[in-house]
């Protein structure tokens, strides 16, 4: 039994109601059966992925659906040594789901030489299409195939390292002809400027709360749930305009009975984070360090991306400090948050920022209560 956020993902770019315009846009650019480099960028739940899914079915039709998922290990031979990289795929007969930023500093390996090899080689359909093409030139019956190349899907570009980059910028000049490569990103800044020149970009915005509240609802409808208006409207409100938290959170409450006063469960890791923020404040001592630094080290076990923690704990804490020391804490952060992209090892780089923090709190605290 799949969840509702996927059970319910519109199929198609015509069902696109909370981004019909970026709809109609890609409808008429993938009209000819060309598809341009795309670029997608937009905040987490904001439907990047559903708008990607809804491309390729205008391109290949529904059977790009039959989706195979497979762990897959490659051998990579450097100069010095030989090494093996172990990363998930989703593919069809059209195209291949990827995410390199998950082979973490091997991420340059990934796109040098496990993207080239899959860009090399045209799926068995763009082969049967290009020789049943020939055989209709010969019989002097021109009927150009839709699409003769494969299709890359590439999340989180954003998360690549800048050598992961630089070596994409040369794979979409040199296998364009069998190629195309679909992008989704967070944060667009952070992806290099050569690369974004060669895609198209699509802003996808995340959606406001009215039309949360309405997804709700219909989608409630759907499963035939009644959900009071009023519930409905706090599910918006809490979502962070996030459609896949809305639905997450809407599955949640319908195990029980849906009425306005029900509490709306948020997942465990943010309940963890708001108590790793209240450890900060209560005690600044060395143990107290090292018994935060233990939860966060749980977080990342628990594949609870580093930068999300950052994000989620700075919120919480901006939320109990006094405005005098706000600045402070938002500068600490963006500059660890820097040197963990630069880094290797996330942990490192989140306990700095709590000892920087605590160190912020204590000085300020002394010098407004002695």
């Amino acid at each position: 039994m799949s969840l509702w956020v996927d059970k319910h993902r519109p199929r198609c770019l015509d069902q696109l109601r909370v981004h019909s315009k970026p709809a109609r846009q890609l409808q008429k650019l993938l009209a000819g059966g060309d598809c341009p480099h795309l670029l997608f960028y937009g905040p987490s739940g904001a439907g990047k992925k559903t708008l990607c899914l809804a491309s390729l079915r205008e391109l290949f039709g529904p059977s790009v659906e039959k989706l195979r998922t497979e762990q897959k290990t490659w051998q990579i031979q450097l100069p010095s040594r030989k090494i093996e990289v172990e990363l998930a795929t989703v593919s069809s007969n059209y195209h291949l789901e990827v995410s390199p930023a998950d082979a973490g500093r091997r991420d340059v390996h990934v796109v040098q030489e496990i993207i080239k090899e899959m860009a090399k080689t045209r799926s068995s359909t763009s082969v049967f299409q290009q020789q049943q093409q020939q055989q209709e030139q010969e019989a002097s019956l021109v009927k150009p195939a839709k699409c003769a190349y494969k299709v890359l899907v590439i999340n989180q570009v954003d998360k690549l390292s800048s050598h992961a980059q630089h070596a994409l910028r040369r794979t979409l000049e040199k296998y364009s002809a069998t190629c195309r490569v679909i992008f989704t990103c967070t944060n667009l800044s952070k992806v290099m400027g050569p690369v974004r020149s060669r895609c198209v970009c699509v802003r996808v915005k995340a959606p406001s709360t009215e039309e949360i509240s309405e997804l709700v609802s219909e989608v409630a409808g759907k499963e035939r749930k009644e959900v009071p208006r009023g519930l409905a409207n706090k599910i918006a409100a809490s979502s962070e305009r996030s459609m896949r938290r809305a639905l997450l959170m809407l599955e949640t409450a319908s195990l029980g009975k849906l009425d306005e006063s029900q509490e709306l469960q948020l997942p465990d890791w943010e309940l963890f984070i708001k108590d790793v923020a209240q450890e900060i404040l209560r005690e600044q001592t060395p143990k107290n360090l090292y018994l935060v630094r233990g939860k966060l080290y749980e977080l990342l076990v628990n594949c609870v991306p580093a930068d999300t923690i950052f994000c989620k704990l700075v919120h919480e804490l901006l939320r109990k400090v006094d405005d005098t020391i706000k600045y402070d804490i938002v500068s600490t952060a963006a500059t660890f948050e820097h040197r963990m992209r630069l880094g290797t090892k996330p942990i490192f780089h989140l306990e700095a920022f709590v000892a920087k923090t605590m160190s912020i709190y204590k000085e300020w605290s002394i010098s407004n209560f002695g």
